[in-house]
């Protein structure tokens, strides 16, 4: 999940780079691009739902590659495909998608508005300031993701074939009644560990493939923004996912250990889990799922990037209608 790492200062709102700005931030009513904090709160909410949603059969694939290794470890993205196709129908591909719908959308609410807040406080008035991009987004990322990571463990356990739960609730009654509260978080410093340079990467991407499009044709940036943003995000995904794949795996693997034959742990530590890995299926067992990861962050930060801006400028108008 990412957003507009140079998004223009536009609207009827326009900030001033002078040090009398910075206090009034916490009370000021409108950020920049003139929005409201919970327009962006509802504007990124839209935005990771659809993304999530519309790349659900992609995740699960991932899930399926990564959770198992072994004999199942050099399996392609087209035999597990055909093996969900044939064994559960294309209901199995969508398993889980409800407790990725319920975290998505509070997730990338917080998501989007610690960003677009913290990108306000850092950056002076600088829409340029990639500094304060880079900075926000890590602090995005750590915020969402506390949101999203019980969540997405529930969502990665109904992934599996034959998951032993009925549903999102009959899962996390078993979690805590068999594993404890703790286990919803096993993965969490994972997932910061693996946003953290997949977030320095995906903004350092998409600014220069940003400034590349840019380039080719100047007098049409503004008529064609959601172009942009969506070709560059599709670019910068891809990249950033499979950078961060080896940290993906060791996520998957402790979100998913003890179920359906995936191996169980004794420590959390991120070390001790890629060991295991490369000790059970060599190096590349940690590159497991890097097509399928790529094939979802590709067009999802595409769609992501789509969805929040198309819902940016509708609050934009609103707010512009209603002054």
């Amino acid at each position: 999940m990412a957003t507009d790492a140079s998004a223009t200062f536009r609207g009827t709102t326009t900030v001033p780079p002078s040090p009398e700005f910075l206090p009034e931030i916490s009370v000021s009513p409108l950020t920049h691009d003139g929005l409201k904090f919970w327009q962006f709160m509802v504007a990124g909410s839209i935005a990771g739902t659809v993304e999530h949603m519309a790349m659900f059969p992609v995740d699960t694939l991932k899930t399926r590659m990564q959770a198992l290794g072994g004999s199942c470890s050099s399996i392609t993205v087209r035999q597990a495909l055909g093996s969900i196709l044939k064994l559960e129908g294309p209901a199995g591909l969508y398993r889980g998608i409800g407790a990725m719908g319920l975290g998505a959308g509070p997730a990338h609410a917080v998501y989007f508005s610690v960003y677009e807040w913290f990108k306000e406080v850092f950056s002076g008035g600088n829409p340029n300031n990639s500094a304060a991009h880079a900075v926000s987004g890590v602090f995005a990322t750590v915020a969402s993701d506390a949101v999203i990571t019980p969540m997405d463990m529930v969502k990665q356990r109904l992934q599996l074939q034959s998951s032993p739960y009925k549903g999102v609730g009959d899962c996390v009654k078993k979690v805590v009644m068999e594993e404890g509260f703790g286990a919803f978080y096993a993965s969490y410093r994972t997932t910061i560990l693996m946003n953290a340079p997949f977030t320095a990467v995906h903004f350092t991407t998409y600014e220069a493939a940003k400034r590349g499009l840019m380039e080719v044709s100047p007098e049409s940036v503004s008529d064609e923004r959601l172009i942009v943003h969506a070709t560059a995000g599709a670019v910068a995904g891809a990249l950033a996912a499979a950078v961060t794949t080896p940290l993906d795996v060791v996520k998957t693997q402790l979100q998913c250990q003890g179920v359906c034959g995936c191996d169980r742990f004794s420590s959390s530590s991120i070390g001790n889990v890629i060991r295991i890995v490369v000790t059970k299926d060599g190096y590349h067992g940690l590159m497991r799922g890097w097509i399928p990861r790529m094939l979802f962050h590709a067009p999802a930060a595409a769609i992501c990037w789509s969805t929040y801006e198309a819902s940016k400028t509708f609050f934009q108008q609103f707010n512009s209608n209603g002054q």
